[in-house]
């Protein structure tokens, strides 16, 4: 059997072209395969506008791989093993392929699954990580805010619409950041005012693209519509 390619999870940062690491830059040049999350929305892939920056396309296989937004179960296992035989379709024949992701690979990153399920059907398949800046410490860099320091606690949750759990990890960690805020802002909103810590967060969509925008003061956002690439910082 001929060499098989191997998959690579490649991180290109939070938004700003110039967060992408010189590895990573590098086996987007020799990937002969390129391959990014896209939406069935017809919006560009964010990964893909940075990764555009650095590579021809022209030069590339470039593979739109559709994740579905959806919890039915069949429909998604459905289109997670379609993404897989896609995928392995140029392993097999020996391309190296580059998964481009935004921010980290190994953070709430689709490349976590499309990985987990290569492995387990085709476990011969190297997969190799490649590290990205996250949108976590981008946000702390854009607000000049330490995350953690000396022995403080730091926490990265998924913001969901659970009260009790969202104001719970507030009150044991002396910084959270939020991820995926944008649909439950106002819940969030009453378990800062709650805790009387409003004035202790900040809310940032798309940090460090030309779109980015910082809200300083969250009680703007109440009812509002906000991005999906939107956390917020509680640091207490």
């Amino acid at each position: 059997m001929s060499k098989l390619g191997t998959l690579y999870g490649l991180g290109v940062g939070p938004g700003d072209p110039e967060l992408i690491t010189v590895k990573a830059f590098r086996l987007l040049k020799e990937s002969p395969v390129i391959a990014y999350p896209r939406k069935k929305s017809g919006a560009k892939s964010y990964a893909l506008a940075i990764t555009e920056l650095y590579v021809d396309t022209r030069e590339k296989e470039m593979v739109g791989l559709t994740f579905p937004m959806t919890k039915d179960r069949e429909a998604l296992e459905k289109q997670w093993n379609k993404t897989v035989d896609t995928v392995w379709g140029y392993l097999s024949q020996g391309k190296n392929v580059a998964f481009v992701t935004e921010g980290d690979p190994m953070l709430y990153s689709t490349y976590i699954h499309l990985m987990r399920l290569m492995k387990e059907r085709h476990p011969e398949v190297e997969a190799v990580s490649i590290p990205g800046i996250s949108s976590v410490l981008a946000a702390a860099s854009r607000l000049g805010l330490p995350l953690a320091d000396g022995d403080e606690q730091v926490a990265v949750v998924p913001a969901t619409d659970d009260y009790d759990a969202m104001r719970r990890v507030i009150e044991t960690h002396d910084c959270v950041v939020f991820i995926k805020v944008a649909k439950v802002i106002d819940l969030m909103l009453t378990v800062l005012r709650d805790l009387g810590l409003v004035d202790k967060a900040a809310v940032l969509t798309k940090v460090t693209s030309a779109e980015e925008l910082i809200w300083r003061n969250v009680e703007e956002l109440a009812g509002r519509e906000l991005e999906y690439l939107t956390l917020m910082v509680v640091r207490k």
